[in-house]
């Protein structure tokens, strides 16, 4: 995916890093060893946005490196609109030490290089040649994340998510209704941006 013209393959320094499915990139030792050599973080699918390797994902930010996301949390090679982003994205944007630079990237016609049903229900052992792929990128995203967070703040007061099933976001002390309410919001604002490149895409296929 990352093999065109523009982007940094060749230096490991400044790769990318991805979040990656626990029970498909790190099943045994040796591919564990070989997905976490190319920076991959271990992801378990349900285990909620304060599970441990979260917080790997935000040093990583921290450090002001380049990390990848898939925010739909699934493989999908249907044609059909984007799902509901999921809040692991939008978590990690709202709770990085610096707001991160949001870079949409969508691509079409991996399907057709490891399609899931390829031969009696199963993927080909190899990667198809000569397919067509095409990737769009976007304009960057930038949230005005003091503005969002006091925005969810005063839509969260009459909330009935106000349990205390999560943390507090702290230093601005948003509790698990507040936080609903923003991740939704950055959610939905990349989604909408997504939808846009997806039509592009498919335009050029």
């Amino acid at each position: 995916m990352w093999g065109f013209k523009g982007f940094p393959i060749t230096d490991a320094r400044i790769g990318r890093w991805v979040l990656a499915a626990e029970d498909i990139c790190f099943k045994n030792t040796v591919l564990s060893y070989f997905f976490r050599l190319g920076k991959c973080i271990p992801i378990t699918r349900g285990g909620g946005i304060y599970q441990e390797h979260m917080n790997e994902a935000l040093d990583r930010l921290r450090d002001g490196a380049w990390l990848h996301t898939f925010p739909e949390g699934k493989v999908c090679q249907e044609e059909a609109p984007i799902r509901r982003l999921k809040w692991g994205t939008a978590s990690l944007i709202a709770r990085a030490p610096v707001t991160p630079i949001v870079l949409p990237i969508f691509h079409h016609g991996l399907q057709k290089v490891m399609p899931e049903n390829y031969m009696f229900g199963r993927r080909p052992l190899l990667p198809l040649w000569n397919r067509n792929i095409n990737i769009v990128i976007g304009e960057p995203i930038e949230f005005d994340l003091p503005k969002l967070k006091q925005t969810a703040l005063y839509r969260s007061k009459d909330s009935s998510h106000s349990g205390a099933r999560w943390p507090i976001l702290k230093p601005c002390g948003l509790d698990e209704a507040a936080q609903r309410w923003l991740y939704t919001s950055i959610s939905e604002r990349i989604r909408t941006v997504m939808e846009r490149l997806q039509s592009l895409g498919k335009l050029k296929c």
